[in-house]
C-alpha cells in the first residue's frame, strides 16, 4: 500500500464513510488566500517544480524554508539566488526525510499524489526522477495556475488586496473567466502601519492617488479609504482582513487621532499610547465600513512577525522568521467588539488566533457577540499559520464544539501563496472525517443520526461558507 493511500488517516470504518460519501465530493471555497492575481490572470506556466514549490523570486513556501534553515540548509538555496533550481530541490529532498511528523511530510506527499499522480517518498534517493517528471507535467497546459485551481474544483477563490491596488488583475480574471471566481479581499494593515512615518508617508501617496484624493488629516484618510472600499465592492469583494498582534480598544477622541495623524505627517513617530489610540480609531472605523457594505471581517491575532534582525536586514519582511506572540486579547476584543454591537454595526466576523493558549479566550470572545440575526454570526476560524496542522485543527474543532455550534462551522482556507495547496483542504476532511467517526463509534454520537452527521460534514466542507459569504 502506498504511503497516501485512499483512507489516509482515516482511522474507523464511520470516518472512512464520512470522508468518501460526504466530505471528499464538496467544492472548495478558498475564502483566504495570498495567491497573486497576476499569476492567476496570466494563467502562469510554471518554470520548474523547484519555482511552484519552494522560491518564486521574494516569495515561497516560508514552512519549507524554516525547515531547510533547521536541517543546516544555507541561505543561498533559498533567498540567495544563486543556487539552480535542481540544487535547491535536492535540498529540500534531502530534508524531507528529516519532516516525519512535522506536517510538511504528510504535505508534501499529498501534494505529489494529489497534484503530479507520484506516489513515491520524496528522499535523496527519488529527488532526481520526481524533480523531472514533475517538471515534465508541468511544462503542460494541464498544470498551468488556472488547470491547478481547477483540479480541486475551488469554486471561488479570494485573494488578499490592499486598498491602493488597482485590481486590473481581477479585472482580467472577470473578463476571461475560467471556471473559478476569483474577488479580492481587503487588507488595510498598511493604511495602519504610522509606526514607520517615513514608509507610511510614501503609502499615503499610493493610497490618495488610487483614491483621487489629498490625504492631509485622518478624516481625509478614513474618506479615501471609503472610496476604495466602494470600489473593491463594485469588484466583488465580501470580506475583509486584518493581521494584528492583538486587538485594540483604548478610549480616545477625534481630535486626538487626528493629532496623532499630523504628527506622523510631519516625520515624527508615535509613542506607545498614540500607538494604540490610532490602532484603536482605525480598527472601529474599518469595521463600521464593513458592516455597513454588508461584508464579513475577519481578524488574524497573535503574529510575532521579523524577529530576526539580522535576517531582516538581508532579505526583508515575510522570509519565514515570524513565530507565535503571548500578548493578551480577551479584554481589549471584547471592549472592541462590544462598541461595535452597542452601535449596531458589528458585521459577521471569523477570529483566528496564532497562539492555541487563545483557542477558548477566542471562541467565548466569538460567541459572546452572537445576536440571534445570522446563523454562525460569528465565527472561531479554522487553526492558522503554525496552527493548519493535524493537532491544531483538532485542538480548534474541539474547541469550538465544547463552546459552541461545530456544526455552523465555515471550514477550512488555504492562507497559501502555493497554488498547489489545496490538498490541505483534503487534510482539514479528513482529520474532520477521523474527529467525527471517532466520537460515532465510540457513542458520544448517535450511530441512527448518520444522515444529520454526514450533512453537517458536508455544511461544514461547502454549504456553510457558501451561505456566509453569498457568494
Amino acid at each position: 500500500m502506498t504511503f497516501i493511500h485512499k483512507d489516509f488517516m482515516l482511522q474507523t470504518e464511520t470516518a472512512r464513510k464520512l470522508y468518501h460519501e460526504h466530505a471528499e465530493k464538496m467544492p472548495i471555497i478558498d475564502y483566504h488566500c495570498h495567491l497573486v492575481p497576476q499569476q492567476i490572470a496570466e494563467n502562469i506556466q510554471f518554470r520548474d517544480i523547484t519555482q511552484l514549490w519552494l522560491v518564486d523570486g521574494h516569495y515561497g513556501d516560508h514552512y519549507k524554508w524554516r525547515a531547510m534553515r533547521a536541517n543546516g540548509v544555507d541561505e543561498t538555496y533559498l533567498t540567495g539566488g544563486t543556487k539552480s533550481s535542481w540544487e535547491t530541490f535536492e535540498k529540500w529532498a534531502e530534508t524531507v526525510p528529516y519532516t516525519m511528523r512535522n506536517p510538511l511530510y504528510h504535505w508534501t506527499h499529498l501534494e505529489l499524489s494529489r497534484v503530479f499522480g507520484i506516489d513515491k517518498l520524496l528522499s535523496p534517493a527519488t529527488a532526481r526522477e520526481i524533480f523531472e517528471e514533475c517538471n515534465a507535467k508541468l511544462a503542460t497546459e494541464e498544470f498551468r495556475g488556472q488547470a491547478l485551481i481547477r483540479k480541486f474544483n475551488v469554486k471561488v477563490v479570494c485573494t488578499t488586496d490592499d486598498p491602493a491596488d488597482d485590481l486590473r488583475w481581477h479585472k482580467m480574471i472577470a473578463e476571461k473567466p475560467f471556471g473559478t471566481r476569483v474577488i479580492p479581499a481587503w487588507r488595510p494593515d498598511k493604511a495602519m502601519a504610522i509606526e514607520d512615518p517615513k514608509s507610511y508617508k510614501e503609502y499615503l501617496l499610493k493610497l490618495g492617488e488610487a483614491a483621487g484624493k489629498n490625504i492631509d488629516s485622518y478624516t481625509d484618510l478614513v474618506d479615501a479609504l471609503k472610496i476604495r472600499h466602494d470600489f473593491f465592492a463594485s469588484m466583488g469583494c465580501k470580506l475583509s482582513d486584518h493581521g494584528l498582534e492583538t486587538f485594540y480598544a483604548a478610549p480616545y477622541k477625534e481630535i486626538e487621532i487626528e493629532l496623532i495623524f499630523k504628527k506622523v505627517l510631519l516625520g515624527k513617530a508615535p509613542t506607545g499610547a498614540e500607538l494604540d489610540k490610532f490602532r484603536s480609531a482605525f480598527l472601529h472605523d474599518m469595521a463600521v465600513m464593513d458592516a455597513e457594505a454588508g461584508w464579513a471581517q475577519q481578524f488574524h491575532v497573535g503574529a510575532i512577525r521579523n524577529n530576526n534582525s539580522k535576517m531582516f536586514n538581508l532579505i526583508g519582511p515575510d522570509t519565514g522568521y515570524d513565530a507565535i506572540h503571548d500578548l493578551p486579547t480577551a479584554a481589549a476584543g471584547h471592549r472592541f467588539f462590544d462598541r461595535l454591537a452597542a452601535e449596531d454595526k458589528l458585521a459577521k466576523t471569523i477570529l483566528y488566533c496564532l497562539n492555541p493558549k487563545d483557542n477558548e479566550v477566542m471562541m467565548t470572545m466569538a460567541y459572546t457577540f452572537n445576536d440571534g440575526t445570522f446563523p454562525g454570526k460569528m465565527q472561531f476560524g479554522s487553526g492558522w499559520w503554525f496552527l493548519d496542522q493535524e493537532d491544531g485543527m483538532r485542538k480548534q474543532m474541539n474547541a469550538l464544539s465544547t463552546l459552541g455550534l461545530f456544526s455552523r462551522f465555515v471550514g477550512m482556507l488555504t492562507d497559501s501563496r502555493s497554488f498547489i495547496s489545496y490538498p490541505r483542504h483534503e487534510y482539514f476532511r479528513r482529520i474532520l472525517c477521523d474527529v467525527v467517526g471517532s466520537d460515532v463509534e465510540s457513542g458520544r454520537l448517535p450511530a441512527s443520526e448518520m444522515e444529520r452527521i454526514g450533512q453537517m460534514i458536508e455544511d461544514i466542507c461547502y454549504n456553510n461558507a457558501n451561505r456566509y459569504f453569498n457568494f
